[in-house]
């Protein structure tokens, strides 16, 4: 059985097709995310269709080389953190950006049940302007 990191981690190592199918896996069907205050798709979103439509999808269409680099991940029991630096360029300003983040798991029985976003999203709003 994979520990929660390697669970985690498998969303963010691979190919965005094979992060994209791993996250699906893991997700429990009524999981909840949470992306920031002021991020641009600030909100909580339930279920892996939610969450899909407002946040993944939009970063496919509305970013060119959107990426989630993880740098570290910490773990305590049923909790993973994972560190990053994001990037990309907003396809209607062409204006790159580059933003370190923290995401917070809570896991149990190898499924994600909320995720919780941490974001400086100052730098990622000044690509929308």
């Amino acid at each position: 059985m994979k520990s929660n990191v390697e669970i985690i981690r498998a969303t963010y190592e691979g190919t965005s097709e094979e992060n994209a199918k791993n996250l699906l896996a893991v997700l429990s069907p009524n999981a909840t995310w949470t992306e920031a205050a002021g991020f641009p798709y600030a909100g909580t979103y339930i279920g892996a269709e939610e969450i899909i439509a407002n946040v993944f999808q939009r970063l496919a269409t509305e970013w060119t080389d959107y990426q989630a680099k993880t740098h570290t991940f910490l773990a305590d029991d049923n909790y993973v953190a994972a560190f990053g630096i994001y990037s990309g360029v907003y396809k209607k300003t062409g204006k790159a950006m580059t933003a370190s983040f923290a995401h917070l798991y809570r896991l149990e029985d190898g499924k994600i049940m909320t995720m919780e976003q941490y974001v400086d999203s100052a730098s990622v709003m000044s690509a929308l302007a």
